[in-house]
């Protein structure tokens, strides 16, 4: 394609172009004109616009993190260092059920605390919560969710049980404020706590304003271990009853009895695809996190703690040498801890590439970054696709990863204008060594950027260089798009 960008703010010029469409590379330039994309291809350089060697490195639409906690975040670290120094220039937050807002108390259940300190749950309607955020801007851009658990803590004395009719109507009014601000729809966690008793038509019936948009479901499932195949029949029929597209975050089979049979969950999505909209989330590590809980440490072959708030001393410690430091059993030892936060060693590193090479699968951090000693996902994840699925192992082509992590998260979530290298899209770039980069967090040092990203501009301004942060703040709270009818 030919074209000139006259009056353009910079070009990167010679680049590899992977356009996330999953498309092949080609080689050419990209001009960038009052934060949108002005022309892709070959074209003449105007004098006087600032040009960006390209030569040698990768070109791409910025990543989309399409599973996150970042809601407080944002507001706390607006710079998102973990996020924007591997590439991430969107995330996706509210997820597992858990969102800030709408919800303004001091006393915070789990796993609502995995968003961040009480003080942080100061907004009573989701509007609120996304007029600070276009207050004071982060770096990325952020397409969010509401979450039906914190649905439940707004409105319900005791979520031990189901909701009765008038606190069903007061989450449905919480939800509609929620679409009508701006919300991409609606995500669940029955596998914690303040949700578990919520029963199906509960939820149906909560969800009821998703009807007629094109809206999300996204959903920690209630079981993601020899229960699996139910919890995913509930939430088609979920996504069916409301027509809206289903998400299934994080994908796993936990437990050493469940290894393997992603192969059954993998056929379970790609049959329901034919009938209504479906797509996966995945993280490429075999282990995960979350609040610690008996029922995932005994599953687990291993299992860290991230936080404690009970015992301190136990953060970035294996929970087995705790409970032999304190001479207790896993139950005692774990009200000893509590709260407290862990990773867990429970997946199998086939299962985990098998879900990745699914087509409808996008990349989810689902990072906790509030965690003294945190999963390396949260720094790492996107890198460690390209390294280690791309370069190392080959279970991916450049191409198809990228489109994962652009293009198809783009479309699944209806993120307008966004995920793709053409013109009049968004500038949303990263600009990336694919010969080096790399994660570098680790589970013993998880807090440490990845190298081998060298430029990610959000909205056209540069927001990481390589080493360090910029000054901009250019990151918009985004409106919902028309999400694709059904999967592809």
């Amino acid at each position: 394609m030919t074209a000139s960008p006259q009056q353009a703010d910079f070009i990167v010029a010679g680049a590899t172009l992977i356009d996330g469409s999953g498309g092949p590379a080609i080689q050419g330039d990209l001009a960038v004109r009052d934060g949108r994309i002005a022309a892709v291809g070959a074209f003449e350089h105007p004098a006087g616009v600032p040009v960006i060697d390209g030569r040698g490195r990768v070109l791409a639409p910025g990543f989309i993190d399409s599973h996150t906690h970042d809601d407080g975040y944002l507001l706390a670290h607006p710079d998102m260092l973990p996020k924007v120094s591997q590439g991430i220039t969107t995330v996706v937050t509210g997820n597992c059920g858990i969102s800030l807002a709408p919800l303004a108390r001091t006393e915070i259940p789990q796993p609502l605390d995995l968003l961040g300190p009480a003080a942080l749950f100061r907004y009573g309607t989701f509007r609120a919560w996304m007029d600070a955020l276009r207050a004071t801007p982060a770096a990325v851009n952020v397409a969010p969710l509401v979450g039906h658990t914190t649905l439940r803590v707004a409105v319900m004395d005791d979520t031990s049980r189901a909701a009765d009719e008038g606190e069903r109507a007061a989450m449905r009014e919480l939800l509609q404020e929620a679409l009508d601000a701006g919300a991409f729809g609606v995500s669940t966690g029955t596998f914690y706590p303040p949700a578990s008793a919520a029963p199906t038509d509960e939820i149906i019936e909560v969800c009821a304003p998703l009807r007629g948009r094109p809206g999300i479901y996204a959903t920690h499932l209630r079981d993601e271990a020899d229960h699996i195949v139910p919890a995913m029949e509930e939430a088609l029929l979920i996504g069916r009853e409301l027509g809206c597209r289903v998400v299934f975050s994080h994908h796993k089979l936990a437990g050493e009895r469940n290894h393997g049979r992603s192969r059954e969950t993998l056929d379970l999505i790609s049959r329901a695809a034919a009938t209504q909209p479906v797509c996966l989330d995945c993280h490429p590590y075999p282990a995960t996190s979350t609040m610690l809980r008996l029922d995932r440490a005994r599953l687990a072959s291993r299992t860290m703690i991230t936080w404690s708030k009970g015992y301190p001393a136990a953060t970035g410690r294996d929970f087995s040498d705790v409970m032999a430091e304190l001479g207790l059993d896993d139950e005692a030892a774990l009200a000893r801890l509590a709260p407290a936060g862990a990773i867990y060693f429970l997946m199998d590193p086939a299962d985990v590439g098998r879900i990745f090479a699914h087509p409808l699968t996008m990349v989810g951090s689902d990072g906790l970054p509030f965690d003294p000693h945190p999963h390396p996902r949260q720094w790492g994840t996107f890198t460690h696709v390209l390294r280690a699925m791309v370069r190392e192992q080959r279970l991916l082509s450049l191409e198809a990863a990228i489109h994962k992590m652009t293009g198809l998260a783009a479309d699944q979530y209806g993120i307008a204008g966004r995920g793709r290298l053409r013109e009049g899209y968004h500038a949303d770039l990263v600009l990336f060594d694919p010969a080096t980069v790399t994660d570098v967090a680790t589970f013993s040092a998880p807090i440490q950027a990845s190298r081998g990203i060298h430029a990610v501009w959000v909205n056209g301004k540069r927001v990481w260089d390589g080493e360090r942060t910029g000054a901009e703040r250019p990151g918009q709270v985004l409106a919902p798009g028309a999400a694709l009818p059904r999967s592809e």
